[in-house]
């Protein structure tokens, strides 16, 4: 089992910036990616950002957040970031931390949710 705790979540002007923090335990060694949805209400949950254990240099990036949004992972591995710059209204939503089991096709493990909300 894994076990994802995600923090940082708040309230911020629209500009503004917050990193999210999500901090992983468990049997790890079966994850292969981890990665940051999230859902606004009224609307299906989307991936925003991931990143390969393994290769973090291999990232992802949802068109709406790239070079605003930025994933990093910490040395050993047990920690994951979500770097959000010059937010916007729109980015509003639950952020949830996932992680994906190498050879699983979806993502297996989520946390509860952070609450992002982002204020004109």
């Amino acid at each position: 089992q894994v076990q994802l705790v995600e923090s940082g979540g708040g309230s911020v002007q629209a500009g503004g910036s917050l990193t999210l923090s999500c901090d992983a335990s468990g049997s790890l060694w079966r994850i292969c990616r981890m990665g940051w949805y999230r859902q606004a209400p009224g609307k299906e949950r989307e991936l925003v950002s991931s990143i390969y254990r393994d290769d973090t240099s291999t990232t992802t990036y949802a068109d709406s957040v790239k070079d605003r949004f930025t994933i990093s992972q910490n040395n050993a591995k047990t920690r994951v970031y979500l770097q959000m710059n010059s937010l916007r209204v729109e980015d509003t939503a639950v952020y949830y931390c996932a992680a994906l089991r190498c050879g699983s096709v979806s993502y297996d493990y989520w946390g509860q949710g952070t609450q992002v909300t982002v204020s004109s």
